[in-house]
């Protein structure tokens, strides 16, 4: 079933926003929604899971979401940054009157949804999505104008541009993947295993292949995100209740993950999110 997404203001027919990698996301769930997306990487690297298929994210790449299509961040790097658009289906009806602009009103894309942008396009499009983001809040005509406009403007640029492969990911990956991601982060990579009938083995090679990270690494990064949803700048509890709360067995094995993972440790998190306030 399609989600609906909550836009900050019922007169937009779209939103367009900076995603980073420390920020959580809207949706960490397999989804889809009645929205055209699409992706614009500009720093790290990210796996995006699109229906079966796999697609490693870099600088320049562009992925575009179709309704019918259901996805997910399944990893991204600590500095993985993106920026995001989404136009309700009605907009799109109303302004994509070419050939080639019709196919945005489709339920899939028929064709390549990822494509790798060269720098001048790349640069191009951010310049044009800075430029039009302050609008929002001032002028709402001109603001739905300007994301017809730099929407079309991604869609020809990533015809443009060269396809960029995907890789089909094995269903068992998959539904490991959405159980981990779904909080279900207890359960063992037998268990993970038992449930799409292979062994604990054979999947977890097939992850690491298909993922580029292991199991453990995976359900590592997912109690990560979950610690810096629960945390919220310290407020309502100290670093290791809110680093049990997440899922760590112990204070030491988070404060390990934690910074590996991001770079530096949990007690300078909380240096700079008290600096945030």
């Amino acid at each position: 079933m399609a989600e609906e997404l909550q836009l900050p203001n019922p007169a937009d027919q779209g939103h367009l926003w900076l995603h980073q990698a420390q920020q959580k996301p809207n949706r960490i769930r397999m989804h889809r929604h009645e929205e055209l997306e699409f992706n614009l990487c500009t720093k790290g690297r990210a796996t995006y899971l699109v229906d079966e298929q796999r697609y490693d994210l870099q600088v320049g790449t562009l992925l575009w979401l179709f309704p019918d299509e259901e996805h997910v961040l399944l990893d991204s790097s600590a500095d993985f940054e993106m920026w995001i658009m989404v136009i309700r289906p009605a907009w799109l009806e109303q302004h994509c009157t070419t050939k080639a602009s019709r196919r945005l009103t489709q339920r899939r894309a028929h064709g390549p949804i990822c494509s790798l942008l060269g720098e001048s396009a790349r640069v191009y499009l951010v310049r044009l999505f800075v430029d039009i983001l302050p609008v929002q809040s001032q002028d709402f005509a001109l603001w739905n104008s300007g994301m017809i406009y730099a929407m079309l403007a991604a869609w020809r640029a990533h015809h443009q541009a060269d396809a960029a492969d995907a890789a089909d990911v094995h269903p068992a990956v998959e539904r490991a993947a959405v159980l981990i991601r779904n909080h279900e982060s207890d359960a063992s990579v037998a268990d993970l295993a038992a449930s799409s009938g292979l062994s604990a083995s054979r999947l977890s090679r097939l992850f690491k292949q298909q993922t580029g990270v292991s199991i453990v690494d995976y359900r590592n990064r997912q109690r990560i995100d979950r610690f810096l949803e629960i945390y919220q700048h310290g407020r309502r509890r100290n670093l290791t209740d809110a680093a049990l709360a997440a899922g760590f067995g112990s204070y030491p094995q988070f404060h390990r993950v934690f910074t590996r993972i991001m770079g530096y440790g949990p007690a300078e998190h909380r240096r700079r999110m008290s600096r945030s306030l």
